[in-house]
């Protein structure tokens, strides 16, 4: 059901504007008088919070759709949420129409495994396109005598709040290296918005994030005390990589942050943009038009954006069926 000025999102076929019948009563006459204005139709992204790549993302995808809304009739709304997880709960739910998303917990929701077990496989849930790759981020506090992953256990680490992509991946890392949550002093639940103060105020000595770089959380705390960026590598992350489908090695560029003067080896997924077969085929079809048509603009949104390539962003992480929105415009510009 697509919804006219308010409230739920997108779904269904397009409302058509409505006639207004009004009655003349007295001498039995009557007149009527057509609505000639098209309601618009309101779709929403969810993203993460407001200081993540996601939010950029989902307001990015808004602004490019925004500014032909008068020809097709859309407009969107990026809205801040919990991350990935969560973000696939509302679009199952019905709650959101988009959501941005790790490429691992696209797999899960698709699949009914791990965080989705309970709920089950989500056979409506499709693809749109992947952008940037998420990495998996440990930055510790320069004193708190953590140099290797195998130190974060019995120290107080950020893991992230729950119903974020970037908590769960951290708990599969954590599993992955041998430590269970039970074993850190602390399992701290912040936001990312809240943890770059937190380690720098000796609230936790670690915080864990997977996140496209340069990204502003991390920098705010590598300019506000000294800190170090464990490498997130070795033998169990390599069998890890290998052994799934969602995952591959990424790197944080050396010298991107301050006190970073070495590259960072790690891991991680993509960022994807997921919908429903619920969704209007042409809502989805007006969205990644909205983006591809504004392709070079799209790209020099952000540093990480520069290296996008448009066949990598239709194929690599969309795990899920392509939605037939996104094939018909894929179709027209020759890539399928």
């Amino acid at each position: 059901m697509i919804h006219p000025t308010k409230g739920s999102p997108v779904r269904g076929s397009a409302t058509k504007g409505l006639a207004v019948f009004c009655g003349l009563g007295l001498l039995g006459l009557a007149a009527i008088a057509p609505a000639k204005a098209q309601d618009q139709k309101f779709i929403t992204i969810g993203t993460a919070g407001v200081t993540g790549m996601y939010y950029v993302v989902g307001n990015s995808i808004c602004k490019f759709l925004n500014r032909t809304s008068d020809e097709h009739g859309y407009r969107c709304t990026a809205q801040a949420s919990g991350g990935s997880i969560a973000n696939l709960n509302g679009i199952a739910a019905g709650d959101m129409n988009f959501g941005t998303v790790q490429s691992d917990w696209q797999f899960h929701a698709l699949h009914g495994t791990s965080a989705f077990a309970d709920s089950g496989p989500n056979e409506n849930l499709r693809s749109v396109f992947s952008a940037h790759s998420d990495i998996v981020t440990i930055l510790v506090r320069a004193d708190a005598e953590i140099d290797t992953l195998a130190d974060l256990k019995g120290k107080r680490v950020n893991i992230g709040n729950p119903g974020s992509g970037s908590r769960a991946t951290a708990e599969v890392l954590l599993d992955t290296i041998g430590i269970k949550v039970d074993d850190l002093a602390l399992a701290s639940e912040l936001k990312s918005a809240e943890q770059s103060a937190a380690l720098c105020d000796d609230k936790v000595d670690a915080i864990m994030f997977s996140a496209g770089h340069p990204v502003g959380n991390i920098k705010e705390a590598t300019v506000s005390c000294d800190t170090i960026f464990l490498q997130v590598d070795g033998p169990q992350i390599a069998r890890l990589v290998a052994e799934t489908p969602y995952y591959s090695e990424a790197a944080i560029p050396a010298g991107l942050y301050k006190g970073q003067p070495e590259t960072i080896n790690s891991y991680g997924p993509l960022a994807t943009l997921v919908t429903s077969t619920e969704t209007d085929e042409e809502a989805v079809y007006q969205v990644v038009k909205a983006v591809f048509d504004n392709f070079k603009r799209f790209k020099a949104l952000r540093p990480n954006f520069a290296d996008l390539e448009e066949m990598d962003m239709i194929s690599n992480g969309t795990i899920a069926p392509l939605h037939k929105g996104a094939v018909r415009y894929y179709k027209e510009r020759g890539w399928m």
